[in-house]
């Protein structure tokens, strides 16, 4: 487990961009935190790290955007996932195992539904008004971040 200090969006941004040169394909994310909280500005500096150019937003009411970069990202929104047939209907199951990236934000709605080998982080809020601090757990996060 590897706990991160972000003081804005701009390093949260980067943290993400960082990330995302420890990821090959086929890894999925699972993303943690209330309401502005970060997770898009996360997702955006992934996908940037991925190679991914143009406009990253959230997929609230699309459920899913797929980007491409070196390898695909699929950027899935759960908040408005509440049942096995709602999670079914967005898709999720085929894109699994695809070599993409999967990056899902509100994933204690689909905690059942997670593969092994996911990584998780949590995004909580900091002392400051824009500080967030990111737990990462399931990869090693010292190579990519430093001891």
């Amino acid at each position: 487990m590897r706990r991160i200090c972000s003081h804005s969006p701009a390093e949260t941004e980067a943290i993400g961009e960082r990330l995302a040169g420890a990821l090959q394909g086929n890894e999925v994310l699972a993303l943690y935190g209330g309401m502005g909280m970060g997770k898009t500005a996360f997702v955006r500096g992934l996908a940037r790290g991925l190679g991914v150019r143009g406009e990253v937003s959230s997929p609230t009411f699309a459920l899913v955007h797929e980007y491409q970069g070196r390898v695909p990202l699929y950027h899935f929104d759960m908040y408005r996932v509440g049942s096995w047939d709602d999670l079914y209907s967005t898709g999720f199951f085929d894109y699994l195992d695809c070599g993409a990236v999967l990056v899902i934000e509100w994933s204690e709605n689909i905690e059942a539904a997670l593969p092994d080998g996911v990584i998780r982080i949590t995004l909580e809020k900091g002392d400051g008004e824009q500080e967030r601090t990111l737990t990462i757990e399931g990869m090693e996060a010292d190579e990519t971040f430093g001891n």
